[in-house]
């Protein structure tokens, strides 16, 4: 018989925290919290393996499931002291989801289940409080009737306002037993109507529908998009933990709170966390309630009247911190906690390792080394490469001026603006169209969730430093700004209004979740700088890495800012993007509709001075890295004019008339320009292109040695699929090369080596070893010549493939290491073979993705290249690379 079910509580456990795969990260945490001995509600776990076997089986439980469930349903009756049904002492339940990565929100949970007509009576006697009794039943007939029947929690939300518009009153903790009373009466009735059957008074079919609705789950929309933007795998599953309740709406001498046991936005080593008296869980994450600071600190620091637990229940509060530091100990890291207070009693519901932005995870990693708690390499894997990317872009100016409107909880940090929206489906509609957008909502739900990725940032009216809208923004790196209580938010007519400040959507606004402020309009940005802990672990990651990381750039400015990220040199700097500027893109236009060699020779001389400028200051701002330069590329038919007056200015210049300009670009057309006249197919049909761009590099080169400073220039030859190609272009580049030396009666070093971005260069890499002094992969032409898939067009239908399993990954985003990286193993393979000292690296997209560049580590490139705002993320990925590969390759320029 295969085990489904895993007990828990009383000190003892069947799993522990080692079984996160099997038992989830919240089942397993639950299981090893017991272990420790922490007061954990008694419960079970059923395991992933069973969400797995209830997809594979048509959504069907295996026949010994039920009697497995039903003695672990009698291991929590036996430690609790009551009976699941019973109408005299009741056993109620909490059912819950944990896959073994943490989706905060994305999956379901009820609580309160085993309460019918029947079993409220027999709660509100045992209690003594018929009040938390029909609070606890109405809770639970709103959010199974939600989460299992379907019946959408508006329903209730609005019978709710009501009651208390009637009562006049503002908080659900003012209603008494009677409002509690007929409110579940109302509930019942609105399911009834809804579904045409009354609500379920049978505490079985309640359990059996909970569990099925948190395996359903699964495959929500919400839960499959967060999977998608976390790479979570759907074979992983959910498991489902089934647990004692512990009730914080009992009474003034119980609470229900979230804590973290570092600061999750700066990581501050402060304890932080948030409560509410007389309250249950969801009232502390959903924003209905504005929550109170756990300690004094907190309330001092937001402003806060309300009482810190500190200071209204001091003992538990002492048993909480010794507790958390127990929790952070044991697991060596910064722990999110969910804990209930039941007659001043506490009890532990969750730990898991918090979600926390980057600058936190940077600060968290060092101090916990410095602390003793984890070694560098521990920090590395502790920081998410991509994380890095909400440190890497401008804040808000401190000397710009702005206009503050209002002021919420600073919930996630970092600045952002964008034109206002007020639903999630607007947001991402226009953030598909170009449009940066700021999505403002009462609060956010799981719902939201792609909305919230589509926008730049979050404003909520509603909610706390733990809400929905919180949590989710930080573990994104979108800015946040939550619980701006006094903003009026108007769904109908799309307007947000501030005192007497109205604003439509399609407006602008700007806020700053590090502080929590929101400003009229856009305001300036400045860059970051990155200093201290970054610093700290970017030169961990350096000594720990074997990757070299160069970046994709060819101006001054991209250069300048790809060297302050530490780019080790320049992988790729495309020399067509330096022909569209105002002065040069005539001269070269001159150049396509010249007629002859002469004619061509002579435009194309024209833009010697500016190429040969080019290069000087490249050079000399990367002063002795290597520098790849990639000749000309894309077919000559891209810098033809297409206006009126262009074609005027060009013919004028060439002395040609317009209709010969219109006739050239006719001649020039290609049905397939991908895979047409381009690249060194360009340099064997007119050298002279090539050969203009050689001599600037040297030229270039030689300037900057005689000023002083070193250059490794590395000459690039695009497209190649032969070695006889390569063989005629090495010839030209040489022997302008030789030219410029006797000129300026000086040498420098250099290297001429290809891109290989067809199957057929991969496949006669060998050959073509013979005159590549280096091969750098261009993995995005190679991705579309080996798959047949155009990279502008495959938007289209790539999600079909995705959505269908045909593909795991979109590929120009991450590597096909099964088509395209055979082939560069095939390539390295045979270069080295004939040439080992071959230097190899990719120079496409892919360099700055972290899951390719470990696939790079692995197949023991030297180097990986990417755009500049990449680098650092670069170079955390290949420390993370080396740190799971266990070698250490040698680095080489």
């Amino acid at each position: 018989m295969t085990k489904w079910v895993y007990t828990f509580g009383d000190g003892t456990a069947e799993g522990s925290a080692s079984d996160r795969n099997l038992l989830g990260g919240k089942g397993a945490n639950l299981a090893e919290m017991s272990a420790q001995g922490l007061p954990v509600p008694p419960g079970f776990t059923i395991s992933t393996e069973l969400c797995t076997a209830y997809y594979e089986n048509d959504r069907q439980y295996p026949d010994d499931l039920t009697s497995q469930v039903n003695k672990a349903v009698s291991y929590i009756e036996s430690k609790i002291g009551a009976q699941f049904g019973s109408v005299d002492n009741p056993l109620l339940v909490s059912v819950r989801s944990g896959a073994r990565a943490s989706m905060p929100g994305m999956m379901d949970t009820v609580l309160n289940l085993g309460l019918n007509d029947q079993t409220v009576e027999a709660l509100a006697n045992n209690s003594n409080n018929p009040r938390f009794a029909y609070d606890s039943y109405r809770r639970f007939i709103q959010m199974y009737s939600d989460v299992v029947l379907g019946v959408d929690h508006y329903n209730f939300e609005e019978i709710l306002e009501l009651k208390k518009e009637d009562k006049n009153i503002d908080l659900d903790t003012d209603l008494d037993a009677d409002d509690l009373k007929d409110l579940v009466k109302q509930y019942k009735e609105k399911v009834e109507e809804q579904l045409g059957k009354p609500f379920p008074q049978d505490v079985q079919e309640q359990l059996w529908g909970a569990i099925s609705a948190v395996f359903s789950s699964w495959m929500n929309e919400r839960a499959i998009t967060y999977r998608k933007m976390y790479d979570i795998p759907e074979s992983w599953g959910t498991a489902v933990n089934v647990q004692a309740m512990v009730f914080g709406n009992m009474g003034n001498d119980c609470a229900t709170g979230v804590a973290f046991t570092r600061d999750p936005s700066t990581g501050e080593k402060t304890f932080f966390g948030e409560y509410l008296i007389n309250a249950q869980g969801e009232d502390v994450v959903a924003g209905i309630r504005t929550p109170q600071q756990v300690t004094i600190e907190g309330k001092e620091r937001q402003g806060s009247e309300l009482p810190a637990m500190e200071e209204s229940m001091p003992q538990v509060y002492q048993e909480l911190v010794e507790t958390y530091k127990k929790l952070e100990a044991h697991y060596r890291d910064m722990q999110d906690i969910e804990f209930t207070v039941q007659n001043n009693k506490l009890w532990m519901l969750q730990t898991r390792n918090g979600k926390r932005t980057a600058p936190a995870a940077i600060k968290i990693a060092v101090d916990m080394v410095g602390e003793g708690l984890i070694s560098k390499e521990e920090a590395i894997t502790r920081i998410e490469p991509d994380s890095l990317d909400q440190l890497l872009h401008p804040t808000l100016d401190p000397n710009a001026e702005k206009q503050v409107i209002t002021r919420g909880l600073p919930a996630s940090p970092g600045a952002a603006t964008g034109m206002v929206v007020f639903s999630a489906d607007d947001a991402e509609s226009y953030a598909t169209k170009g449009d940066k957008v700021m999505l403002v909502r009462l609060e956010t739900s799981p719902e939201d969730i792609h909305g919230m990725h589509a926008a730049q940032g979050i404003l909520t009216a509603r909610g706390g430093m733990t809400s929905h809208a919180a949590v989710v923004a930080r573990g994104m790196g979108r800015a946040c700004v939550s619980g701006a209580g006094n903003i009026s938010i108007s769904q109908e007519n799309k307007t947000l209004t501030v005192g007497n400040v109205t604003i439509k959507e399609g407006e602008y606004i700007t806020i700053n979740g590090s502080t929590g402020e929101v400003m009229l309009g856009a305001v300036p940005m400045i860059e970051p700088n990155l200093s201290g802990d970054f610093e700290t672990v970017m030169q961990w990651a350096d000594e720990i890495r074997s990757l070299n990381v160069r970046t994709n750039a060819e101006t001054p400015e991209d250069v300048a800012t790809a060297r302050k990220f530490g780019a080790e040199g320049i992988g790729l700097c495309r020399t067509e993007h330096m022909f569209f500027d105002a002065e040069r893109i005539t001269a070269i236009r001159e150049m396509i509709v010249a007629e002859n060699k002469h004619g061509r020779k002579k435009a194309i001389d024209k833009l010697l001075p500016f190429q040969r400028e080019d290069f000087r200051q490249i050079f000399d701002i990367m002063d002795g890295l290597p520098v790849t330069i990639r000749l000309l590329d894309p077919p000559l038919h891209e810098f033809l004019p297409h206006t009126e007056e262009d074609m005027q200015s060009v013919a004028k210049a060439a002395n040609v008339s317009v209709s010969d300009i219109k006739k050239r670009a006719i001649a020039l057309k290609e049905e397939n320009p991908m895979l047409g006249h381009r690249g060194c197919r360009l340099g064997i049909s007119y050298p002279e292109i090539y050969q203009m761009q050689a001599r600037a590099i040297i030229e270039a080169a030689v300037e900057v040695v005689a000023s002083g400073k070193k250059v490794l220039p590395e000459i690039m030859v695009p497209l190649v699929m032969n070695v006889k190609e390569l063989e005629i272009i090495k010839k030209i580049i040489n022997s302008e090369a030789e030219t410029v030396f006797a000129e300026k009666n000086s040498r420098v070093e250099y290297l001429v080596g290809t891109m290989i971005e067809l199957p057929r260069a991969a496949l006669q890499a060998g050959n073509i070893a013979k005159e590549a002094e280096f091969f750098s992969f261009g993995t995005n032409d190679l991705t579309q010549t080996t798959m047949g898939i155009s990279r502008d067009d495959s938007a289209s239908f790539i999600g079909d493939y995705i959505g269908q399993q045909i593909l795991e990954k979109d590929p120009f985003v991450v590597l096909d290491q099964d088509g395209v990286g055979e082939l560069i193993k095939i390539a390295a393979e045979r270069g080295r073979k004939t040439r080992p000292d071959i230097k190899m690296g990719i120079c496409g997209e892919h360099g700055g993705n972290p899951a390719s560049i470990e696939f790079c580590h692995n197949v023991g490139l030297n180097y990986v290249s990417c755009s500049p705002y990449r680098v650092p993320i670069a170079r955390l990925a290949a420390a993370h690379s080396a740190i799971k590969g266990g070698t250490k390759l040698k680095k080489a320029a």
